[in-house]
């Protein structure tokens, strides 16, 4: 079966293997079990210029050194059909590091830890990150573009950089969901503490029913812990939020911190009632509209992973990847096999699929709608 074939070729993509200038230099520092640290402190992860070591850090952001547990996922969409647990210190990059070109200096790891997980590495950043780690195998979890959206010039200028057929279906849209509303959009604006206290309940609601809650356990969380970062961000006012009505109902929120001058895209949803309206483009492009007009950020960050949505509406974006680090193990060479293999056959199956025609029913069994 020649993709079958191909897939297996392929799946090198995931299982990254280190230079032949890292393999050669592996015997010398075999007696180096763990990257070294930046010297700027322990518990800490710093940006490194290429060849200037610590010369070139431009950083220091502050990293958990705690290894923490993360379930390495064997999934098809957003279904998981199995999951291996790993101890791993996260290394995540905000947007100015990623569109930095930086590579990050690891933090030292725990001898309870089994590696590191690096999300938004820029993809042209493996090779000398891998070279690095001392000795560490390298795996390629998921490739995509970390999408931004500079707030430069005005929203008008930027809305007519979309396609004219991006802006004829927004408004068209967008005047569907009015003329079901009493004739004007229903969208609600929460930015103070009080604010932020009404929007929570509501915003819960709507995620609650939403395939992000349901299958991937990333929807609007509930606890007491988040309550309080809000409540404490809106006191600081940073924090934005929004929500959509359809004829008096809610069908969408989204939920937009704020680090300095940056506006994070943390959380969203609809409510899958209303999926034929599309709200949550139209609530993005009002929470657009309200951003561009404060005139005081830089940038929307849309964060890991793809999207329609954010493809449309983004004026840039980095190649990155998020790299999962190992100790060579036995158990995590085994488990890392296993990934390439199901994700090279995972990939294979979708371009039958999308062969056949069959790309939109598939989503939605994915899914569950």
């Amino acid at each position: 079966m020649p993709d079958a074939r191909r897939a297996a070729r392929n799946a090198s993509d995931r299982a990254f293997r280190r230079p032949a200038r890292a393999r050669a230099g592996a015997g010398r520092s075999a007696a180096r079990a763990q990257p070294v640290p930046h010297p700027a402190a322990p518990g800490r992860a710093a940006l490194v210029e290429l060849g200037r070591g610590a010369r070139g850090v431009n950083a220091v952001r502050e990293v958990t050194a705690a290894p923490q547990p993360v379930r390495l996922k064997f999934e098809i969409g957003a279904r998981t059909l199995l999951a291996v647990r790993r101890s791993l210190v996260r290394v995540p990059l905000t947007l100015a590091e990623a569109r930095s070109g930086l590579v990050p200096a690891l933090p030292a790891l725990d001898r309870s830890a089994d590696g590191y997980l690096v999300t938004s590495l820029p993809a042209d950043r493996i090779a000398a990150l891998a070279a690095g780690a001392g000795g560490m195998l390298a795996f390629v979890r998921q490739r995509y573009t970390r999408y931004h959206l500079d707030f430069a010039g005005d929203y008008d200028g930027w809305f007519a950089s979309l396609s004219s057929n991006a802006r004829q279906g927004l408004r068209r849209k967008a005047k569907r969901i009015a003329a079901a509303s009493g004739g004007a959009l229903d969208v609600r604006r929460f930015r103070t503490a009080e604010e932020l206290a009404a929007f929570h309940p509501i915003a819960r609601a709507i995620s609650a029913t939403t395939y992000q809650e349901r299958l991937l356990d990333s929807g609007l969380p509930e606890g007491p812990e988040f309550v309080d970062t809000m409540l404490r961000r809106a006191a600081a006012d940073q924090v934005r939020a929004w929500l959509l009505y359809i004829a008096g109902s809610p069908a969408a929120y989204l939920y937009c911190p704020i680090e300095g001058d940056t506006v994070i895209y943390a959380h969203v949803g609809h409510d899958p009632k209303s999926n034929d309206w599309s709200p949550g483009a139209v609530l993005q492009l009002e929470a657009m509209q309200d951003l561009f007009g404060e005139r005081r950020f830089a940038a929307f960050d849309f964060t890991e992973g793809e999207g329609q949505h954010k493809r449309q509406f983004a004026t840039g974006g980095v190649a990155c990847v998020d790299l999962l680090l190992l100790r060579p193990t036995l158990a995590n060479r085994a488990v890392m096999t296993a990934l390439a293999a199901f994700d090279a056959s995972v990939a294979a199956a979708k371009r039958v699929v999308q062969g056949a025609g069959l790309a939109g029913f598939a989503k939605r069994l994915r899914r569950g709608s």
